[in-house]
Order: C-alpha cells, then sequence, then structure tokens
C-alpha cells in the first residue's frame, strides 16, 4: 500500500485544520486536552463546530450524495478522524454519523431516512447508544433489555449503562431483546428512542477524573411505536455489526497520542531539569514516539484494505488493542517524567500543561475497556486473524 496521501487529501485536511482553528479559542492548543469533557464550554463548541462541519456536508462526508454527504473515500474520513483528534476538537457527529445513519440507510425504510438522516446530517439531532448494560459489555449478544409488542407499540424495559453522551443527546440507537426465547444472536431488533421520551431516566457516571461523560440510562414502560423499529423484528444484531465496516481505523487514539507526546517535548524543552533528574524517560519518549509511528501504520492499513473491498475485521482490533493499550503507555510516560506535579489536575496552581496529565492518567484507565475490551480484541483476533478455534 501507498502511506503517501494524494494532493487532494492533503488540501482537504489544511482546510478542516484551518477552519477548526478560526472556531476553537487562541490558546486552546495549550488547555484543550486538559478541558473536562463535560464542561460547558466544550458542549458549545461541540454545537457550533458540528454546524459549520454540516454546513460543507463534512459531518456526513462519506455518507452517499443522494443521503446528505459527499461520498468521500474511507482515506478522507480517515483523515478527518484524525485532524479532530489531534485538535481534540468538539463536534463530529459522533455515533448519529458512524453506526446510526448508516444503519438507516442499510435497513430503515424511505419513511425513516426522510425522518432522521438529514436531522444528522444537519447536526440537528445528538444521539447515543444503547447497547451495553450491566451483565451484557462487549458480548452485546447477552443484552436482555425488552421490547414486548403491544398492539402498534413497543413498551421497553431495561437498563443501559456507559452510555457516551446519553445527558445531552435527543435520540437514542436502542438494541433490545424482541424474542426472549430464539438464539441470542438472533433475538434482538433495534429501535429510534427519543430521549425525552417518558419513562427514559438519565443517571449520569462520574468517572476518575471527576467528568460525567458516560451515564446509565433506565427505561421503564417506554413507549415506542412500531414505526421506530428499524428493520425487520429479530435482526437488530445484523443491522449493528454490519454499521462496522464504516470508518474504524482508530486513528483518533493516535492522533490524541502524538499531541501528548509533542506536549511532553515541549516541557522538556522549556525544562531541563525534567530530563536531567529522570534521564530513562528520554528513553521512554522515543519509545512511545517510535509506537506512536507504527499505530499510524497500522490505523491506515484499515482504510486502504476497506477501499479493496475487504472488511478488516481483525485488523482493526488490532488497532484497537495497541491504540488503547498505548494511550495508557503515553500517560504513564507522562506522569513518571513530570513527578508529583504530574498529578495536579487542571486548576491547581502549578499544574504542568494545565492538568492535561493528570486528566489523562485518569481518564485512561478505561480506553482497554470502552468499545470492546482488549481481552474480546484479542479472542477475534486469535480466531478470525490467526484461525484459533473458539
Amino acid at each position: 500500500m501507498d502511506f503517501e496521501f494524494t494532493p487532494d487529501e492533503e488540501r482537504f485536511r489544511e482546510e478542516l485544520h484551518q477552519l477548526l482553528l478560526t472556531h476553537l479559542p487562541g490558546d486552546w492548543a495549550k488547555r484543550g486536552l486538559a478541558e473536562p469533557i463535560d464542561s460547558e464550554e466544550r458542549h458549545a463548541l461541540a454545537d457550533l463546530i458540528s454546524k459549520q462541519l454540516a454546513d460543507r456536508k463534512w459531518l456526513t462526508m462519506a455518507w452517499p450524495e443522494k443521503f446528505g454527504g459527499l461520498d468521500a473515500s474511507y482515506l478522507m474520513q480517515y483523515l478527518f478522524n484524525e485532524e479532530m483528534a489531534y485538535l481534540d476538537a468538539p463536534g463530529g457527529g459522533g455515533v448519529g454519523v458512524t453506526s446510526v445513519g448508516p444503519a438507516i440507510m442499510m435497513y430503515g425504510n424511505e419513511e425513516q431516512q426522510r425522518i432522521y438522516l438529514p436531522r444528522i446530517a444537519n447536526a440537528d439531532d445528538r444521539w447515543a447508544a444503547l447497547y451495553s448494560e450491566p451483565g451484557a459489555g462487549s458480548d452485546l449478544a447477552s443484552i436482555q433489555t425488552r421490547a414486548v409488542r403491544d398492539g402498534d407499540e413497543y413498551v421497553i424495559n431495561g437498563l443501559k449503562t456507559w452510555v457516551a453522551g446519553a445527558d445531552r443527546a435527543t435520540m437514542g440507537w436502542l438494541a433490545a431483546r424482541t424474542d426472549p426465547n430464539g438464539p441470542k444472536h438472533r433475538g434482538l431488533s433495534t429501535f429510534a428512542v427519543p430521549m425525552d421520551d417518558p419513562g427514559v431516566e438519565i443517571r449520569p457516571i462520574e468517572n476518575l477524573a471527576g467528568e460525567r461523560q458516560l451515564s446509565e440510562v433506565l427505561l421503564h414502560d417506554v413507549r415506542v411505536p412500531i414505526e421506530n423499529r428499524v428493520g425487520p423484528e429479530n435482526r437488530g444484531w445484523y443491522h449493528v455489526a454490519s454499521t462496522l465496516d464504516f470508518e474504524r481505523s482508530g486513528v483518533a487514539s493516535y492522533a490524541r497520542g502524538k499531541r501528548h507526546i509533542e506536549q511532553l517535548v515541549d516541557l522538556v524543552k522549556e525544562n531541563s531539569t525534567l530530563s536531567e533528574q529522570r534521564q530513562a524517560v528520554r528513553y521512554e519518549l522515543a519509545d512511545r514516539w517510535i509506537e506512536l509511528q507504527v499505530g499510524f501504520n497500522v490505523a491506515q492499513r484499515i482504510p486502504w484494505l476497506q477501499t479493496q473491498g475487504i472488511s478488516p475485521n481483525h485488523e482493526a482490533s488490532v488497532s484497537k488493542v495497541y491504540g488503547s493499550e498505548m494511550t495508557q503507555r503515553i500517560a504513564g510516560t507522562g506522569v513518571r517524567l513530570l513527578g508529583m506535579a504530574g498529578l495536579l489536575q487542571r486548576g491547581t496552581d502549578g499544574a504542568p500543561a494545565g492538568g492535561a496529565f493528570a486528566r489523562h492518567y485518569l481518564t485512561s484507565a478505561g480506553s482497554t475497556i470502552a468499545a470492546g475490551t482488549s481481552e474480546i480484541q484479542r479472542n477475534i483476533i486469535a480466531q478470525r486473524g490467526l484461525g484459533l478455534p473458539r
């Protein structure tokens, strides 16, 4: 494969970069990585930037033109995700763009496409993925939330957890069990659920850094019209799985990692005593940079495979494991290099990089769990990549 980008691709990267710099605060480059994920400023910026991207059809660039996209290539989507993550720019469409929209295009009827897709493409709706449950995280086939048919409605009861952005979402993309007696992969259905429906209760979960990005979502006798079921009943597992064919390189981990390492190098240049007191950490920084370059190559191979018509199943798992574990290693290097000061959080006098590394260290703990644990990813690599038995 060719790791060079075309002039058009590089031109798009620069245009996107300049657009983001225009709307991000002037000091964002220094403090963005320390800004809490749930701050009001970040939320306001997300709304502003999403609208700017939507106006250019960049928010849904990989979607077909007939659905409000640009039919952009996987590599263009890769560059979009890389640049957004490198600048830690809020906005970008989330699961509405990456999962919900593609599922509705493939399995929704014309009326559903007419209602939901323009609102996603125009950044009018924010979606939350209502998948994980206390007993069903990486193994979504174990979902127990029930959707029971009652005339022209479904009555939904259950508890979803680790839901990102639920407190600000207008719509939920719900996987629920509609056939409790069938094989567990064949008894699920998918629904579009307004998050302000009666019976939907959102309970924020605080992470180690004190941020409330995740939530529990309790569904108690929530009534959803049959028109809100997307696709045939009991085929929801396939609806969820098939959307994974969209861009899934994991490049965001490497782009954010690059910013963190660059920030650490700048701190060392500004304060030479950091490297003099901890000379071994200089080698750690070099190791992290080399790992980062390997990671970018792993990530870029995935959209390249997709352009060849190959579904990068185990390759995406390789990128997920490598990227999430590298994220933790970079965070560890940061706090070791900065010493006790590296544990000072945002708003504390003397916190290096505005507390970015304290936040990074605390939030990186969940990176090997979220979006599929490292154990699950290694099973996928072993079985689908190496052909090993279950």
